[in-house]
C-alpha cells in the first residue's frame, strides 16, 4: 500500500476530474444527433474512469479503497465543474442563483461519486485477483 501521505493521487484526480468536465461542456454543444452525442461522452468519461483506476492500481499500487476513493474524488470534482458551469449558464440568462443550483453544488458530487466508489471498490477485488 502507498504511505497516507503520498500526494501523487491529486494531479490525476484533478486531470481526470477536468476531462469530465470538458466532456460534459463540449458533448453538450453539439444540436444535431443529441443521442449520438451523449452516447460519445458516456464512452469518453467510462475510458478517462477506467484508465484513472488502471493509473491507481499499475503505477501508484494503491489498494482498492484507496484506489476507489481517489476515482471517486475525480468523478466529484467534474460533477461539482459541471453544477457550476450549469450555475454560471444560468446566470447568464437569469441574474438569480436559485436554489436548485445550490443543492446541484452538493448533489451532483454524491450522487455520481457514490456509484464511482462502488464500482472502483468492485473492479479492485477484480484486480486484487488477477495476475500481475
Amino acid at each position: 500500500m502507498v504511505a497516507s501521505g503520498n500526494r501523487a493521487w491529486i494531479p490525476a484526480a484533478l486531470i481526470v476530474g477536468g476531462i469530465y468536465l470538458f466532456v460534459g461542456r463540449v458533448f453538450a454543444l453539439p444540436a444535431d444527433h443529441a443521442r449520438a452525442w451523449r452516447l460519445a461522452a458516456w464512452v469518453v468519461s467510462g475510458l478517462a474512469y477506467a484508465a484513472h483506476l488502471w493509473h491507481e492500481y499499475s503505477k501508484l499500487h494503491s489498494s482498492s479503497r484507496v484506489a476507489a476513493w481517489h476515482v471517486a474524488v475525480a468523478v466529484a470534482i467534474g460533477a461539482f465543474s459541471l453544477a457550476i458551469a450549469g450555475m454560471i449558464h444560468s446566470l447568464s440568462r437569469d441574474a438569480s442563483i436559485w436554489a436548485k443550483w445550490l443543492i446541484a453544488l452538493i448533489a451532483w458530487p454524491a450522487i455520481t461519486a457514490i456509484p464511482a466508489y462502488l464500482v472502483a471498490l468492485a473492479a479492485g477485488a477484480v484486480f486484487a485477483r488477477a495476475p500481475r
